[in-house]
């Protein structure tokens, strides 16, 4: 017998699809295999992990609750540099910094929230992009503090948990960084999976009509905005722990266009398409840019037009298309 709410809500078809497939084991199973099969690239893998984490957290705002974004890279940069700060003045356990650049970056989405809430898409682009100029342009500023373009230099990282020190070959660095990366793709699963996920899927869909259903439109969309901020602060901070120096590259506006190019190649609203994005651009851009560093642009761009010409929804709705036809695929 099916269990209903005292609303009429049915939690059943969101607990069939909170399952975990056996795909989605195999695909977990993949960082494990490259551990061993590229140890000579575990710089790159982790930087592929930290940068997986990034579009996560703008596929949860973008994907999920159709809030777009040109500047995530704000929340990205204030993570990275009070993982640094941190680590400068002596606050430098590893978990501890995660949590403060989590806490900051958390904030700064909070308050912010309420101004890119309102108006269009447009207006929200122009806001999130600007805060992000700011910042970027306060941090170039404060050298005293951020070291400006010279940089955030000094930070030395204690082991993980007292155990666990970071190595010259990046073994610490790439398992630290997955593990991170695998709780909070499960907590963001949990997430959109949940009644709250649900709310914000019918939002993205169409928001005039979710009041009618009791649903409060802004608080949900202030949450998972404040959640995806502190998402990428992590992922700021876990940059700055595996390298051990904060650039003002990290407030940077390429950082969020390329965030932006990353989701369109995986596919938005997934979660998957966010990793599986990260992957493939990381991956060419390292093999096109070995291969033919003065044009190499060009050709990912066209590989970005092939993806967006044949692959409706990215690599992840090619992949879903691929599945439908494949004998025993339910119809």
């Amino acid at each position: 017998m099916t269990t209903t709410t005292l609303a009429g809500f049915d939690p059943a078809p969101l607990q069939r699809q909170a399952r975990w497939q056996h795909a989605e084991y195999a695909f977990w199973l993949l960082p494990a295999a490259a551990y061993f099969a590229f140890g000579d690239q575990l710089a790159l893998l982790s930087q592929i992990a930290i940068t997986a984490l990034f579009a996560l957290s703008l596929d949860l705002i973008l994907g999920y609750a159709g809030i777009v974004s040109l500047g995530h890279a704000a929340f990205f940069g204030m993570g990275a540099y009070t993982a640094g700060l941190m680590a400068t003045h002596g606050w430098n356990e590893p978990l501890a910094g995660l949590a403060g650049a989590a806490v900051i970056a958390a904030l700064a989405g909070f308050v912010t929230s309420f101004l890119v809430l309102r108006g269009s898409d447009l207006t929200r682009l122009m806001v999130t992009l600007g805060v992000a100029l700011m910042l970027f342009e306060l941090a170039n500023k404060l050298t005293s503090i951020t070291g400006g373009v010279d940089g955030l230099q000094g930070i030395e990282m204690k082991p993980i948990l007292g155990q666990f020190a970071f190595d010259l070959y990046g073994k610490t660095a790439f398992i630290y960084a997955t593990l991170v990366l695998f709780v909070l793709f499960w907590l963001a699963r949990r997430i959109v999976h949940s009644p709250f996920g649900l709310g914000l899927r019918g939002i993205h869909l169409n928001m005039a009509r979710m009041p009618a259903l009791g649903t409060p439109v802004n608080a949900r969309l202030v949450g998972i905005y404040t959640v995806g901020a502190a998402y990428a602060g992590i992922a700021g901070a876990l940059l700055t722990q595996t390298t051990q120096f904060v650039s003002i590259d990290v407030l940077s506006f390429p950082r969020s266009a390329e965030l932006l190019l990353i989701l369109v190649l995986g596919g938005t609203g997934s979660l998957y398409g966010a990793l599986i994005g990260t992957v493939v651009f990381m991956t060419a851009h390292h093999l096109l840019s070995g291969i033919n560093p003065q044009y190499w642009q060009f050709w990912l761009g066209a590989l970005l037009v092939l993806v967006v010409l044949f692959a409706r929804d990215g690599v992840m709705g090619g992949l879903r298309a691929l599945a439908r036809r494949l004998p025993g695929a339910a119809k």
